[in-house]
């Protein structure tokens, strides 16, 4: 398995990429995501600082637990994600102070857990992960998340719920109004806080764009 998208840390890569995925067909948490979620993270590290050895076991390892999104452990993933991690770094002999990094790290990417980043390094690693739900690849996961639920891709007697309660495991285009459009106003970064209000931007073309090809603008 290449590692070469972990520059400058593919040594760190190889040892940690047979514990970051488990068996599942979930393309929108698999090893593409990793690596644009590495390629984030770095872009901030440039501006923002941090330990980039933290930051790439934490973004490795962040979805080394698979839990679906419509489990009722949804909301416990990244906590079972951090215990993985924790372990593997543990018989790697991490230090044990950068191991409770990587662990809050990981922890703390979480939407649905709603734990506060407290380091620099988990701050990054949540912005590059909030990140990868935004702009265009917003949009292609969601539909893609959505076909896998087997969601409707919007209510045909009410697309934009006027009349009836949001309901996105019904209805994929409802996620952009319980979730993804809120999302930019949470970043943690200065530079993740700039980056999601370009993608934020794109996300509401495409939803206007969208609404005028069902015909409801």
């Amino acid at each position: 398995m290449t590692v070469n998208c972990f520059a400058p840390m593919e040594a760190l890569a190889s040892a940690l990429i047979p514990h970051a995925l488990e068996p599942s067909d979930d393309g929108a948490h698999d090893l593409a995501h990793l690596q644009r979620v590495w390629h984030t993270a770095r872009t901030l590290h440039a501006t923002e600082g941090g330990d980039l050895e933290v930051l790439l076991a934490a973004v490795l390892l962040h979805d080394c637990v698979a839990v679906e999104k419509n489990s009722p452990l949804r909301s416990q993933a990244s906590r079972l994600a951090a215990d993985k991690a924790s372990s593997v770094l543990k018989d790697m002999d991490w230090p044990r102070e950068k191991t409770i990094s990587v662990a809050h790290a990981i922890e703390a990417h979480s939407f649905s857990a709603n734990i506060a980043p407290l380091t620099l390094e988990a701050k990054i690693v949540q912005d590059a992960d909030r990140l990868d739900s935004l702009g265009m690849l917003g949009v292609a996961r969601t539909f893609y998340v959505a076909g896998r639920m087997g969601s409707a891709i919007y209510d045909p007697q009410d697309p934009e719920a006027q009349h009836r309660e949001y309901d996105d495991t019904r209805f994929c285009l409802d996620h952009f109004q319980t979730k993804l459009l809120h999302l930019a106003e949470g970043f943690q970064t200065a530079t993740g806080q700039r980056l999601a209000w370009v993608r934020h931007q794109r996300l509401k073309d495409f939803m206007e764009q969208f609404k005028e090809e069902i015909g409801i603008v």
